[in-house]
């Protein structure tokens, strides 16, 4: 983002001061945007007073009164701003869209429950300023539940080592990203993106800065079975060739061993013409007749995301924005 320089009456040149942009995705946190807004500012006034900031809210068609709560917010202050979608679009779609909305020299992502750090805006920018394009907070402890952290955990490592493109473990997209790498996500044509991956893949500088992740503050989680496997599913799918090269494989190997088994089930047939009528043979069925399902289903699921990726829909549909300037408002 170019900078311009203001000139004095004295005749004396001044830097603006950077912005910052804090976006937040929001559905259903009636109770969380008012206080969280309230905490945001109050932050920026101790730790960060040299710089300007704007909040921006991208709702997903929120059911309670998290709407109504952010027109609120957007008339009592000028840089708090709202997109709001005319339907939910997923856990991916909506929080990547409203980055590429953003318009600071950088901007931080965060949840609207508090589970990320408030106190961790100044040192996200503080590795900003070092240098580093984009800061990943990453979860080095959590106060959710164990077993949920042990299940994350695995699935992180096994990613990790599958995947075609580095993994960043216990990255929930909670971080700064210049608005360099901003402009480069504007450009990417994914109609199905997956922003950890694309951090990952992007290759710009990073930086991991460890964090505890709180306590949900108050209302309910909106991560279920569905979403945490639409996530799973989303980055083996995109980042991974592993399944696909494993079924062939193992494919293989069940083909060559059918032929011998064929083969030894032909000579017993010869020695004991009852064999055929052996009720053992009804299992070895099964177990083929499952692992045909399991690997149509591994299909299936990289099928759907090459459908996602050549329909060229839009990543969302907006209902309205607030606060956002007339020469804003068009599509980026």
């Amino acid at each position: 983002m170019e900078e311009t320089m203001t000139v004095t009456e004295n005749g004396t040149t001044v830097s603006p001061k950077k912005c910052v942009s804090v976006l937040v995705p929001t559905y259903n946190e009636e109770e969380n945007v008012i206080p969280l807004t309230e905490a945001i500012c109050a932050e920026f006034a101790k730790s960060l007073p040299q710089y300007d900031f704007d909040i921006t809210f991208i709702d997903n068609c929120s059911t309670d009164s998290t709407r109504e709560k952010l027109k609120a917010l957007c008339a009592q202050y000028q840089n708090v701003r709202a997109i709001f979608n005319v339907r939910n679009f997923g856990q991916f779609n909506s929080p990547y869209y409203g980055i590429c909305q953003t318009m600071g020299d950088c901007t931080i992502v965060m949840c609207a429950d508090f589970q990320d750090p408030i106190e961790m805006i100044p040192k996200l920018v503080a590795e900003w300023e070092k240098g580093y394009k984009v800061i990943c907070a990453i979860k080095e402890t959590s106060k959710e539940n164990k077993l949920m952290r042990f299940l994350r955990t695995c699935y992180y490592k096994m990613i990790r080592k599958m995947s075609s493109v580095e993994q960043i473990e216990h990255f929930t997209g909670f971080g700064l990203y210049d608005h360099t790498f901003v402009d480069v996500m504007r450009q990417l044509d994914d109609p199905n993106p997956f922003l950890r991956g694309v951090i990952a893949e992007l290759g710009f500088k990073k930086k991991f800065v460890p964090y505890e992740q709180a306590k949900r503050r108050a209302g309910k989680t909106h991560n279920n079975f569905n979403t945490l496997y639409d996530a799973a599913l989303q980055s083996f799918t995109t980042y991974t060739k592993t399944p696909i090269r494993f079924l062939t494989g193992l494919g293989v190997f069940l083909c060559g061993a059918s032929v011998l088994g064929a083969i030894a089930l032909l000579v017993l047939h010869l020695v004991d013409v009852r064999f055929h009528d052996q009720l053992w043979l009804l299992p070895i069925i099964g177990f083929f007749g499952s692992l045909n399902m399991i690997a149509t289903s591994i299909i299936g699921e990289y099928l759907l995301t090459m459908r996602a990726k050549m329909t060229k829909r839009p990543l969302v549909i907006e209902e309205c924005r607030i606060n956002f300037d007339a020469e804003d408002t068009d599509e980026k």
